[in-house]
């Protein structure tokens, strides 16, 4: 099929034409068929024009997850403007160093979350639909060239940066798309936050597509929020970073079962993961899908077979009008089957970073033999029939004792164990003259291994410069905030007992929490004073400790008490209460029915 160049309020606008009454967005409280979506987007631009937003505005945009987002963006979209999405959770400074980065003229959104934020500069609280004015805004609105987003990444001197995503590259990406199945009968979920590129193929695969966006409202979803809303509503369609994939499989989570695409992609996707997923539910399409924020959201993907989990899994083909070209050093093709960078071209790019020439023009490269490619800083190879390998980053890379040495390397060897489940490898260093290769494994199933016995093996699997120094058992790898795995939180985990220190002794319910804490964090926790976030605690191994916190007392915690009470002793206060709550007689002193019921 042939993409349409145009921008994504047209594509909207034609399924409303022709299908009127299906299921555009369902939020739990609120349902839109795709004439009402366009209905309430266009007159929700008719003011925002009125309000003074011209084409080309960078406006951000703060609201909680609900079908009012979708309708605010497409206004904007219909008013002129480019979306710069904020998320609600984000601290203050970040929030300010986006705003000035994007050069936004206005921030919208909801009230409550706009006087919460005091975000610099104008700011305008967006009307219910009852209260918006006639008439609709008409036209087509932006076309193919238009920035539709602009998504902010992490930066490596830790500023974020702002990368421009025109619409026709969204639109390639998910219009027919042939590396996924999504259908008008389909539903995804959207519950990724607005700031992360992936809640684009969530939105924008299904409205291209004539499908159904269900978003998830609950702010920080709990695993069992997600299964219930994949239930509720009928997901067919979700995507998962690597990271809470991984979680999820690890659980045989029932999630799967009702789902009948899985996307995953933000890291290297365990084979051990994928396999057991596949094999438990057979009828689940797995995609594993590649691609900077800067090559809009995915590259590259590739349709996961059980096969495919002999080995690392591999990240597939360029797709949607993407190309991919393997480079040296000196920015000339890899021999065949050689490892190489990973240059991104085609016609989804990125325009490149808002107000930062320098990098633009250090990141996105006009080749003169390849034309305009972005360089990802990933190495991959490529075998015969042209499906890409990911071997890690360049700047992954190490040197240890003089050899040059890629982690992924390692702990592609140690999760082929049968007693590993996941493992990561970085280099610690005692003092600034000790490097050392450390590993952190998570255990499979079953007994754990000797650490000594482990490092034996690998001796006899990699040459002497690849066996680590030290291996420590952990019971979850320390993520990112964006789900990836930290690897500078991994050089302190060794170390991290010693940090906790001595305390009062813990109370028989405190201690309950205490050792699901330390399952989670990979250390023990001694302290009622400890804080979940100090110890190396960050949204996604909250997740797994409020379900671990369910399945070993009985308690559903909310992620917003859980980061409220941050601390061992806080959430043995509400383990408490919630367990009072659930035990005690609402009426004490009813009588009983002759059959001895309440």
């Amino acid at each position: 099929m042939t993409v349409p160049q145009t921008g994504l309020p047209a594509l909207v606008a034609r399924h409303a034409e022709h299908t009127p009454n299906a299921l555009a967005v369902a939020d739990g409280d609120t349902t839109l068929t795709y004439a009402q979506l366009v209905s309430r987007a266009r007159r929700l631009a008719s003011y925002l024009h009125d309000q003074g937003v011209r084409p080309g505005d960078p406006v951000a945009l703060l609201m909680p997850r609900s079908a009012g987002t979708v309708v605010a963006q497409l206004a904007l979209w219909w008013a002129g403007a480019a979306v710069v999405p904020l998320d609600p959770a984000h601290p203050r400074p970040r929030t300010a160093a986006m705003l000035e980065d994007s050069g936004a003229t206005l921030t919208v959104g909801d009230s409550k979350l706009l006087e919460a934020a005091a975000p610099a500069g104008a700011v305008l609280a967006l009307p219910d639909d009852e209260r918006l004015p006639g008439p609709e805004t008409a036209g087509e609105g932006p076309g193919p060239d238009d920035i539709a987003f602009v998504m902010f990444t992490s930066g490596s001197t830790g500023r974020p940066k702002g990368v421009a995503t025109p619409h026709g590259a969204v639109a390639e990406l998910v219009t027919a798309p042939d590396y996924v199945t999504v259908t008008a009968r389909d539903r995804v979920l959207l519950h990724s936050p607005a700031t992360f590129d992936g809640s684009t193929f969530e939105v924008w695969s299904a409205l291209a597509n004539g499908a159904a966006v269900v978003v998830c409202t609950t702010e920080r979803p709990s695993f069992e929020d997600l299964a219930k809303d994949v239930e509720r509503h009928g997901v067919t369609v979700a995507f998962f970073t690597t990271a809470l994939f991984h979680q999820l499989a690890a659980r045989r989570s029932r999630v799967f079962s009702l789902l009948r695409t899985v996307v995953v992609g933000g890291e290297a996707m365990a084979a051990q993961h994928a396999r057991a997923v596949l094999r438990a539910f057979p009828w689940v399409e797995l995609v594993n899908g590649y691609g900077p924020t800067e090559t809009t959201t995915f590259a590259t993907a590739h349709r996961v077979t059980d096969a495919d989990c002999d080995g690392p899994v591999p990240i597939g083909r360029p797709v949607a009008g993407a190309t991919a070209h393997i480079l040296d050093e000196a920015d000339l093709p890899v021999d065949d089957g050689a490892r190489g960078e990973l240059w991104i071209g085609g016609s989804r790019l990125a325009h490149g970073y808002t107000r930062r020439p320098e990098l633009t023009a250090e990141r996105f490269v006009d080749h003169p033999a390849l034309g305009r490619l972005y360089r990802t800083g990933d190495l991959v190879s490529a075998r015969p029939d042209g499906i890409l390998d990911f071997h890690g980053r360049t700047d992954d890379q190490v040197k240890v004792r003089g050899f040059r040495i890629e982690p992924g390397e390692i702990e592609h060897v140690l999760r082929e164990q049968p007693e590993v489940d996941d493992a990561a490898v970085t280099v610690r260093r005692p003092s600034p003259d000790d490097a050392r290769l450390a590993a952190f494994v998570v255990a499979g199933p079953g007994p754990v291994p000797r650490s000594e016995a482990l490092l034996s093996r690998l001796t006899a699997l990699l040459p002497a410069h690849l066996v680590p120094d030290e291996l420590t058992f952990v019971e979850r790898l320390p993520l990112t905030t964006s789900g990836k795995v930290d690897r500078k939180a991994l050089a302190d985990l060794a170390t991290a007992v010693d940090t906790i220190g001595e305390a009062e002794p813990l109370t028989p319910l405190q201690q309950a929490v205490a050792e699901v804490w330390g399952r989670s964090l990979g250390c023990e926790v001694t302290r009622p004073d400890a804080d979940f976030l100090e110890l190396g605690g960050h949204s996604l191994l909250a997740l797994v400790v409020a379900e671990d916190l369910r399945e070993d007392l009985g308690v559903e915690l909310s992620l917003a008490d859980f980061f409220a009470a941050p601390t061992v002793a806080g959430h043995a206060d509400l383990v408490e209460r919630a367990l009072l709550a659930a035990h005690t007689d609402p009426h004490p002193d009813a009588p009983e029915d002759t059959d001895g019921r309440h």
